[in-house]
Order: C-alpha cells, then structure tokens, then sequence
C-alpha cells in the first residue's frame, strides 16, 4: 500500500506514580474505550501498532519488564495497562523524552515498515502526544491526533494542545470514528 498507515500509542504502558498522576489517570480511564476501540480496529486491519513509552529514566530495562510492572498489583495504573497491553504482534519503542522520534529507531522501523500516516492515541496530550505530532510533521508524515484518545491532567490542556495543532493544518485533528476510516481500519 503506497500510503501505509501505522498508529502510535504513547506512553499509556504507565506506572502513574509522579506529580500530578492522580488527575492523568482520571482523564486517561476516561478516554480508555477510544484508545481501545483504535488499537482492536488497527489490529485487525493489520494497520501496525506502535507502542512508544517513556523508560522512566530506568536504562536497564526494556520493554515488557515495564509493561509487567505498571500492570502489576499495587500500581496505580495497572488497571488501564491490562485494558491496552500490547499483543505480541505489536511494536514498541523505548523513549528518553517527549517526543517518540528524538533519540529513538522509530523513524528506521517506520521507514521499514512503508509507514507514511501516523494516528496518536495517548498521554499526555500536552506533552508526549503534542511533541511526537510535531515531530512527525517536520519527518514529512500524515498525522491525525485521535482528539477522544487523547488526555493530559486537565481536558482545558487537553483542548489548548489540540487546538494548538489544529493551526498547523498538515496535523489533523480527528475524532475516534473518523480516524478508523483515515487509517483504513
């Protein structure tokens, strides 16, 4: 397919165990059915999935041992990991920073993949989400913001980071339903 599309699920694999936390994982519980709903229709569609997660600061460790340890008992978000974790046919990307493209082979496996159309879910709309748009538009790809699969703490910096984008007119900024049709799921 000439225009392949892929989505990116940011930084959702979670401990939510920092400053401000609490309020992150209200908005994300609430936001959870699009998130799914996007990943389940992707898969089907064999759109790629790609998980892009901070590493916490953590440089031992990878992928799987976070997702085992925001899933398991005691964290705060192990709730909202066991509702996403990835399928072993998923992809995943470790980051240092806000952005899924600095520092990282994302590019290289989007590039490997024939990818030129990224969809992002995730948190922190203000942040993470935000930065990883931007990026993705200065590489020259197609990107749609999932506005209902998106959170920050608050929805008032949720809507300032989408509407934000919305300026920069080369990043959509779609709702959950149309993004399906957009991918091609």
């Amino acid at each position: 397919m000439a225009s392949r599309s892929a989505v990116l699920a940011i930084d959702l694999i979670n401990p939510f165990d920092f400053p401000g936390a609490s309020s992150l994982l209200r908005e994300t519980n609430r936001i959870l059915p699009n998130v799914r709903r996007v990943l389940r229709r992707a898969r089907a569609a064999d759109v790629p999935v790609i998980y892009c997660n901070d590493n916490f600061g953590q440089w031992r460790s990878d992928f799987r041992s976070n997702v085992d340890l925001c899933a398991g008992e005691g964290a705060a978000g192990a709730e909202v990991v066991r509702e996403i974790v990835p399928s072993m046919l998923d992809y995943f990307v470790l980051k240092p920073k806000h952005s899924a493209f600095f520092e990282t082979p994302l590019r290289i496996l989007l590039n490997q993949l024939g990818v030129k159309r990224l969809a992002l879910v995730g948190i922190a709309a203000d942040s993470c989400v935000l930065n990883t748009a931007l990026d993705a538009h200065m590489r020259e790809y197609e990107v749609a913001v999932v506005r209902d699969a998106v959170a920050s703490e608050t929805s008032a910096r949720t809507r300032r980071a989408l509407e934000l984008l919305r300026t920069d007119r080369p990043v959509r900024v779609i709702g959950t339903r149309a993004a399906l049709r957009w991918l091609g799921a």
